[in-house]
């Protein structure tokens, strides 16, 4: 009698199949994350606390409670989908490429954003008499509430507020935290519609919703920064799914936003001069 065949071991590689429904759990998790900070973001109203508060030992109360909070919602998000790591794009490719990459696509996300809004201020002001109080105007009303995120005061005089403001709040709670988001909603995306969503340009498409949810997550700061964000957003994507993954998208985003952090009180600052003569 011929004995029963074994077993055969799985084959290297193999994928496993997830149902669209977990998929979808992992998709409404992520996207609610977004707008649940949008939220928050929004009663917090005329409050004169910025997110990250006044003093050290509160920006880092407030990145811990934002990371420990991200990380259970893209807990509970993985637990539904089991998304692997090239579901995720975290593949680091190239030893000091995604590095140099992130430095180099920081760049021209900035010179990018600063094209963008010189298009969107200068119909305005053509549109209107061009003087000192028509372009003062447009500046106060449009420009980012930074103050809603990051005491201006603390980073120009408090140099652990600055530097923690450059490192922790740029790299991690900015640029790895917002990137796996990101990431984790294009792959949600993709698991639940793989017809429209699996293609480089069905991607891109998810880049842009996923740029628009991420405007709206930042209402708080004012409609232009919403705008400027949701730009910055589509960016970033478009640089996760050029590179298939999310490191040169990670180190942009981060020294984007310590750039701009370095640069803010100096900014303010100018302004202020500015407004004066």
């Amino acid at each position: 009698m011929t004995p029963p065949p074994e077993s055969l071991p799985p084959i290297i590689g193999e994928t496993k199949t997830v149902s669209r429904g977990r998929w979808a759990i992992h998709l409404v998790l992520i996207a609610s994350f977004l707008f649940m900070v949008a939220a928050i973001g929004m009663n917090r109203g005329e409050s004169e606390q910025p997110a990250l508060t006044h003093s050290v030992r509160g920006l880092l109360r407030v990145c811990a409670g934002e990371i420990v909070i991200f990380g259970g919602v893209f807990a509970l998000a993985w637990l539904a989908s089991r998304a692997s790591v090239d579901d995720l794009l975290l593949r680091w490719r190239g030893n000091v490429m995604p590095i140099l990459l992130g430095i180099g696509y920081s760049v021209a996300l900035r010179i990018a954003v600063g094209v963008v809004a010189l298009l969107v201020a200068v119909p305005f002001l053509l549109s209107h008499s061009m003087t000192k109080d028509s372009i003062d105007e447009f500046v106060t009303k449009n420009r980012p509430r930074v103050e809603t995120a990051v005491d201006v005061a603390a980073l120009r005089d408090n140099p652990a507020y600055l530097w923690l403001s450059l490192t922790v709040v740029s790299f991690i709670v900015a640029g790895l935290r917002e990137e796996l988001w990101r990431a984790s909603f294009l792959a949600g995306m993709k698991g639940v519609w793989p017809k429209y969503f699996s293609s480089r340009a069905g991607q891109i498409g998810a880049v842009i919703i996923g740029a628009i949810i991420f405007g709206l997550g930042h209402l708080a700061m004012g409609g232009m920064a919403a705008a400027l964000a949701g730009l910055l957003g589509v960016g970033l994507g478009l640089i996760m799914v050029l590179h298939r993954s999310i490191w040169p998208a990670v180190l942009a985003h981060g020294f984007f936003d310590a750039t701009s952090m370095a640069l803010l009180p100096w900014g303010l600052e100018m302004a202020k001069h500015l407004s004066k003569h």
